[in-house]
């Protein structure tokens, strides 16, 4: 079966008593077992029967088990929020004394948690540019842990050589780590170019319009223990395990992700290329043919670009006008939600992180973000300019 009916029609890991055509919502903590013997099984995963939802739930093991056969995985463990499954990640590889090697170019949180929060336990973060391979290469020792990447950079726009860095990255033992939340698993396959682990935010094009708050770790199974270090370690120890109510809402997210997708890739499109023809705004979209990444993003991720944009005006203060001046598209943060978001990254998201480390990130004060949602284009279109217009008159 091809990718859009697997999300749909992947059977249940253990059958519906009442044949529900949709897994039920298992509000519930504990479970009976028949005998002792069922019951050590569970505890100590010898069996996919759920003993506690604090560590398995049926609802959520549903979702991790479609994810599974759409991506080929041989694990996929559902966190509560992309934020919480990045930290497990890095809490499983990591240890005192262990590098990452990562880049300048990240989301705000994930920036904190490797520079800030696990610098306090030991672990050393080393900067560099993922688009220059030497510069990885100097980078990277026996001693690293993981090189960690996000396939296109929020807000950067940045796209690096996957397969090159996994060379790197294996040449010395180490992991391969990919934040994949910008293009969905179901239109690329990271895994074919080196990377070891993804991890993503199904908040954004899982949940189905931001219904839910999620994370996802996806396992390929090359790094040996990774797997019990996540479960029987992390998982069961620190918490974080998805809960019951978004699993179902993201497993009906998933039925159709792909038919949004498309629909907000093809209007990511057809913005940038109106917002490309105005005066003093510099648009940067990977499916621009002019971008600078352009051919590496479609060569990697099968012709993909994501539906999310970023432009420059003039000033900050017109970036202020811009969002102030907005009608249709909505001001807030997320990606990917059914409606067109608008936000200014430098003063919003990373606005507690000081001046000289946000122009260091290249986290510009003239740029906005754009998440592109389901409205039609044109409407999408005519918004953006007057409020462009309102901003640099």
């Amino acid at each position: 079966m091809k990718k859009n009916t697997i999300a749909i029609h992947t059977p249940y890991p253990r059958k519906d008593v009442y044949g529900a055509l949709s897994m039920p919502i298992y509000n519930c903590c504990a479970y009976e077992f028949r005998d002792h013997k069922e019951m050590e099984d569970s505890f100590c995963m010898r069996s996919d029967a759920p003993d506690y939802s604090r560590v398995t739930n049926p609802t959520v093991i549903n979702l991790e088990h479609i994810v599974r056969n759409l991506t080929g995985a041989k694990d996929v463990i559902a966190f509560n929020s992309g934020m919480a499954a990045i930290s497990a990640v890095f809490m499983a590889i990591t240890a005192a004394g262990k590098r990452v090697v990562t880049s300048r170019h990240l989301f705000g949180n994930t920036y904190l948690l490797l520079t800030k929060t696990l610098r306090r336990f030991g672990v050393e973060t080393v900067l560099a540019d993922l688009t220059d391979l030497e510069a990885v290469r100097r980078a990277v020792d026996d001693n690293t842990a993981c090189i960690y990447l996000e396939t296109i950079t929020n807000p950067q726009m940045e796209i690096a050589d996957i397969s090159a860095l996994a060379e790197i990255a294996h040449k010395h033992g180490a992991a391969l780590v990919a934040d994949t939340t910008m293009i969905p698993f179901t239109c690329t396959d990271v895994h074919r170019l080196g990377v070891d682990i993804e991890v993503l935010s199904s908040t954004k094009y899982l949940s189905g319009g931001a219904t839910s708050l999620g994370g996802l770790v996806i396992d390929y199974g090359t790094i040996e223990g990774f797997r019990d270090a996540v479960r029987k370690d992390i998982l069961m120890n620190l918490g974080g395990y998805m809960t019951p109510n978004p699993a179902y809402l993201q497993t009906l997210g998933l039925e159709t992700l792909q038919v949004r997708y498309d629909a907000q890739q093809a209007n990511a499109l057809e913005v940038a290329l109106a917002l490309d023809e105005l005066d003093d705004v510099e648009v940067c979209y990977p499916g621009l043919p002019d971008n600078p990444y352009h051919e590496l993003c479609e060569r990697q991720f099968d012709g993909n670009y994501s539906a999310m944009i970023t432009f420059k005006l003039p000033t900050e203060e017109a970036c202020y006008k811009f969002i102030d001046s907005l009608q249709l598209v909505k001001r807030a943060t997320n990606l990917f939600d059914n409606r067109t978001l608008a936000i200014h990254p430098y003063s919003t998201i990373y606005g507690t992180i000081p001046v000289e480390t946000r122009l260091d990130m290249d986290v510009s004060p003239r740029l906005i973000r754009l998440s592109i949602g389901l409205e039609d284009a044109d409407d999408i279109i005519s918004d953006l300019k007057q409020a462009i217009e309102h901003a640099i008159s």
